[in-house]
């Protein structure tokens, strides 16, 4: 109903247009490595995950949205199961992870990019976790005979991979090293089958569009690529002879600005980037390789995300840790509220139906109201979506009430008219095992029941 009271213009607009929103959590929360998961809907906090001491580097979710893969400064990696919140797996390493990310078809199955060391394979299905170690050193195709001198292999030596990600059916995965190369690997083998060299600086981050056919890049120039990636799978035996060819490059020209995250629509239509020692984050449009939208913000943004299927973009602060949100306003057409409503322009003459104003017996009219309230109507059953490859997909619990939240404010009542500064640490007993960390957690969860259950019993 409420896809009919919009706009359908609107609904054709691509990317985000103005700031709508804004979550705020306690800073501690991300400096002290907690997850924080927000309802989009209700931007309630719909769970909270403790399990790291540093800071948080990167997140990887399932395909089916169940599991979650966490890395963090401490030197770990932690696998979630998001239905119980529990740790399923908890993998170390013997260094800080840069980024570490899920294959998308064996959640069990990760690969780590890790601080001045080589980037990891892990396979977590057993009991003790196979780390398999994936090269650095870019392949270089030489003549028959010729073989690769001192000096080149020393230089080849230096390079570090900072970055990782899985293709699109997890058989290769695309590595950015230190030095500007692009290095393809075999999943299966730990190989490096091609390699190219890409930029002079340090490659910062890769992503993928959900096709898997382009690849943004983010590097120390200050430029932005976008890079168009074949069928990996089809030309296995071709890699020798394959290019990747650069389609665009986004950068600022006038103020030589530097990019912190970037991100493609989820049409991979457009890229989004957000800036260095600034307050903006820049959308560009693939088409013709042009800027369509700068938005403004009060302080300086890191990660930026777009909505797998919205015109939404999310952005973290550096500053306050705040999240800001980007959409689209979209006015309601309230008149597709009445199907056979028209709206028109000057008043027009009313042709009243034969039987439109008849005066129907108050007995009658009383008995089709109970008839209605007997009905019994579930608003409360959330039904499973249905992907479209894999049938039904996880989804997290939708939270009815903003007051079921386990949001920790600040500021909170202690009763009319009076507020107070939350105690540190309040509420966070559960960290260590604890389920009543709080001491009115009792009252809130009785039985496991939530408030807006507690209220239909009272009534």
């Amino acid at each position: 109903m409420n896809l009919a009271l919009t706009d359908p213009f609107i609904l054709a607009q691509d990317y985000p247009e103005t700031l709508t929103g804004k979550l705020s959590e306690t800073t501690v929360c991300i400096a002290d490595g907690a997850i924080v998961i927000f309802d989009v809907e209700t931007n309630g906090v719909a769970r909270k995950l403790r399990g790291h001491t540093r800071q948080i580097q990167a997140l990887s979710w399932s395909r089916d949205g169940r599991f979650l893969l966490s890395s963090s400064q401490d030197w770990k990696c932690v696998l979630w199961d998001l239905k119980h919140g529990t740790r399923l797996k908890v993998v170390r390493f013997e260094a800080p992870v840069y980024i570490a990310e899920l294959h998308p078809y064996n959640h069990l199955k990760f690969v780590a990019s890790l601080f001045e060391d080589h980037p990891m394979l892990v396979d977590v299905s057993g009991d003790v976790p196979i780390k398999r170690k994936l090269s650095s050193i870019p392949k270089r195709y030489l003549p028959e005979g010729e073989e690769k001198s001192e000096k080149q292999a020393l230089q080849d030596a230096k390079h570090l991979t900072c970055v990782t990600v899985f293709t699109t059916l997890g058989d290769h995965i695309i590595a950015g090293t230190n030095r500007g190369w692009l290095n393809i690997i075999e999943t299966e083998t730990c190989s490096v089958v091609h390699s190219h060299h890409l930029c002079q600086g340090v490659i910062v981050l890769l992503r993928l569009t959900q096709s898997g056919r382009d690849l943004v890049c983010n590097s120390s120039d200050r430029v932005v690529r976008t890079i168009s990636i074949p069928d990996l799978s089809r030309e296995s035996g071709k890699l020798e002879n394959m290019t990747l060819e650069v389609e665009h490059k986004f950068q600022d020209v006038v103020n030589k600005l530097s990019w912190n995250h970037v991100a493609f629509s989820s049409t991979g239509e457009y890229v989004c980037a957000s800036t260095y020692m600034n307050h903006d984050i820049y959308v560009w449009e693939r088409g013709h390789g042009s800027i369509v939208k700068i938005m403004e913000n009060s302080e300086e943004l890191g990660v930026v995300e777009w909505h797998p299927h919205r015109p939404f973009v999310a952005a973290c602060g550096l500053d306050s840790g705040r999240i800001y949100l980007w959409s689209i306003v979209t006015p309601q057409r309230w008149s597709a509220l009445a199907p056979d409503f028209a709206e028109v322009e000057e008043n027009v003459e009313y042709i009243e139906e034969e039987d439109e104003f008849d005066i129907h017996p108050i007995e009658e009219i009383h008995k089709r109201q109970l008839d209605l309230e007997d009905e019994d109507v579930d608003v409360l059953t959330i039904e499973a979506a249905k992907d479209e490859f894999e049938g039904e997909s996880f989804g997290m619990p939708v939270l009815l009430d903003v007051g079921d939240s386990e949001s920790e404010e600040e500021i909170v009542a202690i009763g009319p008219g009076t507020m107070r500064r939350r105690s540190p640490g309040a509420g966070q007993g559960w960290m260590n095992g604890q389920e009543n960390g709080n001491p009115g957690a009792e009252k809130k969860r009785l039985n496991g029941t939530s408030k807006v259950q507690q209220r239909a019993r009272k009534r």
